[in-house]
């Protein structure tokens, strides 16, 4: 996996995997490497930063939940209404994209 194509696209994939409801940080790794074969294998040294930015921004709200085997509750992360949104935006720009890459590469 090329990581400059992930950092451009980490926003994209993780509102997308958190669109079908609330995950906690290791279930959301887990979601993306089942969705992908494997090949998103998020470290959680570039995931929570990425969570922890998209709830700054008002995409992501958290909440505690059930305790984890460590016996603390585990965050909970669930999109926004704004999130929502973006996550729409963040789609309609990447289905453009794709279609300029067909007609670059001629897979069209």
């Amino acid at each position: 996996m090329n990581p400059d194509l992930l950092r451009g696209n980490l926003e994209f994939i993780l509102l997308s995997i958190l669109e079908a409801g609330p995950l906690y940080g290791l279930a959301i790794i887990q979601e993306a490497k089942a969705r992908t074969d494997g090949y998103f294998d998020f470290k959680e040294g570039s995931l929570y930063p990425a969570l922890y930015r998209l709830e700054r921004d008002g995409l992501l709200t958290t909440e505690l939940r059930e305790i984890g085997g460590n016996g603390k509750p585990r965050k909970y992360y669930r999109l926004t209404e704004t999130g929502q949104a973006q996550l729409w935006r963040r789609r309609e720009e990447y289905s453009a994209f794709q279609r300029a890459m067909r007609h670059v590469t001629g897979d069209v």
